[in-house]
């Protein structure tokens, strides 16, 4: 029986990185060192208690609805079928210029259900400066052919999926308007086939929350 491939695409989440500029760096720390846990338990026997703070928008997160609008569905009210097992489409816009647009996604028939990932290779400028200027993203005319193909999740490997020059933000508001949640900050797509992986990521259920880390990856079956 052939082997299933795990191809993980989410970067490390570590204490004093910067995913977007003007966020706080996450603060890792021990709660309960096992040093200190030694006196709670039996001699020989430590436990670490690990502590967190963050933003939602840190690493390579998910973007609910509730991210962009207050009546939105947020992190806890999305449907895990919206968010794992899903069957996979990678987009190759490495050479689509800074602008993506709609002629970069093929009909709609080969998009409808699927988690699309936009390819841009701009996660070579990860926790660099460059990561931070000139990123690529979506068009208007791209997130709306999205929302008419049907797609369920669209994922891109770059700083923001629109343009962060313009205030409106219209990929965000295109295609979380239409329930379809975003990946953003994720890396090695470029280890994905084309079509046939198998899309999961899932933030942790937290209520009236919009957006939050996820460790993506996806399940390609073997030859």
């Amino acid at each position: 029986m052939p082997e299933s491939r795990f191809i993980d695409l989410s970067h490390d989440v570590e204490a004093g990185m910067i995913t977007y500029q003007g966020l706080p760096a996450p603060l890792v720390c021990d709660f309960l060192s096992r040093e200190a846990s030694r006196s709670h338990y039996a001699e020989g026997t430590e436990f670490l208690i690990g502590q967190i703070e963050l933003v939602g928008n840190t690493g390579t997160y998910l973007d609910s609805p509730f991210h962009r609008f207050a009546g939105g569905t947020d992190l806890a009210g999305l449907p895990l079928a919206s968010l794992a097992d899903l069957e996979t489409i990678v987009i190759d816009a490495t050479n689509a210029g800074r602008a993506i647009d709609a002629r970069a996604f093929p009909d709609a028939a080969e998009v409808r259900g699927k988690a699309v990932l936009v390819r841009t290779g701009w996660d070579r400028h990860w926790r660099t400066d460059a990561y931070f200027a000139g990123h690529p993203f979506l068009n208007a005319d791209a997130a709306g052919q999205l929302v008419s193909a049907g797609a369920a999740l669209v994922g891109i490997d770059s700083y923001n999926i629109d343009d962060t020059d313009d205030g409106r933000r219209p990929v965000h508001t295109s295609l979380l308007g239409a329930d379809i949640p975003i990946v953003e900050h994720m890396t090695n797509l470029g280890a994905v086939p084309a079509n046939g992986a198998r899309f999961f990521a899932v933030p942790v259920k937290i209520r009236r929350f919009a957006s939050f880390p996820v460790r993506a990856f996806v399940i390609v079956e073997g030859d």
